[in-house]
């Protein structure tokens, strides 16, 4: 007889053990949420900590590969053969799967702070409350390509979506998601804010809207405590080892 668990949805790993912080950043198109994380990555360097700063989906060159196939415009092969939303939250469990396993989970086990511009969340805000695929199946099967990594914070840049795509249609790197209805972006933006209401502990709401360096400072007084946390954790590994 089969074994039940081969017949439903994958079953979900214990999350790993690691040394380090995990770190992501999260928000609509346009949210500013890239350019936050390269600059607390900076700060964090100057104040002497490792820091392994990347991307979803990204971060290997496999992934950047995918990367490259979702995130292409429609035009050409797309424009013919759009993609359907169970192919998109295929090719993002694939990269992530290759991005978990090769650089996030050695980078956190060797006690690097890892700052990642997107990640789980994203899946079930795009795909899951943008697309509609069901959130459950979604949750089980990035738990699984994830290895059951999960952040130990979150940072959602919020702000208007008229705002955000009005940042991205006028940058130079303008995307596939970039030209998707208006509708589909409030549909992303209310699923990340419900997202956050589930995981108050985790997922920590910023106001997208504010200068660029309030902004900056508001994350560094709220990545403070975890940062203790985290040299209290190796000051014992290392007073009992």
């Amino acid at each position: 007889m089969a074994n039940r668990r081969s017949q439903g949805t994958p079953s979900s790993p214990k999350r790993p053990r690691r040394k380090g912080l995990f770190i992501t950043f999260e928000g609509i198109e346009g949210s500013g949420k890239s350019t936050q994380a390269h600059a607390l990555a900076r700060h964090l360097r100057d104040q002497g900590f490792e820091v392994l700063e990347t991307r979803e989906p990204g971060g290997t060159p496999v992934a950047e590969h995918i990367r490259e196939v979702f995130l292409r415009p429609a035009r050409g092969l797309h424009a013919a053969d759009p993609l359907v939303p169970e192919c998109e939250a295929a090719l993002i469990l694939a990269a992530r799967s290759q991005h978990v396993a090769d650089r996030l989970l050695p980078a956190l086990q060797h006690g690097a702070v890892v700052i990642c511009d997107r990640f789980s969340d994203s899946t079930l805000a795009y795909q899951g409350y943008g697309r509609g695929l069901p959130i459950r199946e979604l949750r089980s099967l990035t738990r699984w390509a994830a290895k059951g990594l999960t952040p130990d914070a979150t940072f959602l840049f919020d702000l208007p979506v008229s705002q955000g795509l009005r940042r991205r249609l006028n940058s130079t790197d303008v995307n596939r998601l970039d030209h998707e209805t208006a509708d589909f972006h409030q549909r992303v933006r209310k699923g990340f804010l419900s997202l956050a209401q589930q995981a108050p502990k985790r997922i920590h709401t910023i106001n997208a809207g504010r200068s660029v360096q309030a902004i900056a400072r508001h994350l560094i007084t709220l990545i403070a405590p975890l940062l203790e946390q985290r040299l209290k954790k190796q000051l014992l590994t290392v007073k009992h080892s």
